[in-house]
């Protein structure tokens, strides 16, 4: 007698097969510096974000597609808890092209943050959260397209491999990795804007710096939600109540707290969230990028 593998066993197995794919390949470079490219000083930097050439900056996943989608409007939704009751759901669904970060998920959050996702930039530390929930993050929404960023030599392989046995799992994922140059120019982008090595720097540059100039390239005008200027954790407004860092983890560290530590760290490398929100401002005028809840200046 015959047994057949049901459904559930099967996406089971799959998912197992690619947790232990990256239990192996994290283990065995952790202690892997976070290079980019070897020589990024070669790397061409056109002035204009939107001269890089799309086609050009990332790969597919698997097979040959190219990354060719254009869009005259945007959202990018952040992370942040300061969409939680803004009710913009019904309003972000109607865009035509819906960005989202990470693992920030909408089922539960539609009223807020909408049903629609186009574009998901995923960070190589989010991968697995991503991968493990296929039904919310790759199945959910027809139209969606992962872009996965890290650095090349784990993108290449290790990552590189459990991305790809997700698209031949799931045959309806469309999924694209940044390429190694375009990591590279966003590493010189960084230096340019903010004067700052990254690597002497000790910085990394997070998912929203990524997003934020993917989006410049794929989309004409911009708007993002939920992402906090500059100056909104001074010191001086100590009034600020306490806010989640991510939306959909309500116990989990203060927004501000987290950004105030990143910036001002210098054991280990970190985030430089308000440098990177000082120059999105500098890019609001050039790109066509407005900010609201909260709304800036």
């Amino acid at each position: 007698m015959k047994h057949h593998t049901s459904p559930p066993a099967v996406v089971f197995v799959i998912l197992f097969g690619l947790f232990m794919l990256l239990i192996f390949y994290n283990s065995n470079s952790r202690n892997e510096g976070f290079q980019y490219n070897a020589d990024t000083a070669k790397i061409h930097l056109p002035p204009n974000l939107r001269e890089w050439g799309v086609k050009t900056g990332f790969r597919p996943a698997s097979g040959n597609k190219t990354l060719d989608r254009h869009c005259g409007h945007c959202v990018v939704i952040t992370s942040s808890s300061h969409v939680l009751g803004s009710q913009l759901g019904p309003a972000i669904d109607q865009a035509e092209c819906v960005i989202r970060m990470n693992d920030a998920p909408t089922t539960g959050y539609e009223a807020d943050v909408g049903r629609r996702t186009t574009f998901r930039v995923v960070a190589h530390s989010s991968l697995f959260r991503v991968l493990r929930k296929p039904q919310e993050f790759v199945s959910k929404t027809p139209e969606n397209i992962l872009i996965f960023w890290g650095p090349e030599g784990r993108m290449r392989k290790g990552l590189g491999k459990v991305i790809q046995r997700a698209s031949a799992a799931f045959p309806n994922m469309t999924a694209f990795i940044v390429n190694g140059d375009r990591l590279g120019q966003f590493d010189r982008l960084f230096k340019k804007e903010t004067g700052k090595d990254r690597e002497t720097s000790r910085s990394w540059l997070s998912t929203g710096w990524f997003t934020m100039g993917i989006s410049i390239e794929l989309c004409d005008t911009i708007h993002v939600y939920g992402m906090i200027p500059e100056n909104y954790c001074s010191i001086l407004r100590p009034h600020l109540r306490k806010m989640p860092y991510h939306y959909y983890e309500p116990k989990g560290p203060d927004e501000c707290v987290t950004y105030i530590h990143n910036e001002w760290s210098k054991r280990g490398y970190h985030h430089r969230f308000i440098t990177e929100k000082r120059v999105f401002a500098k890019w609001a005028a050039l790109y066509n990028i407005t900010f609201s809840h909260p709304a800036w200046d």
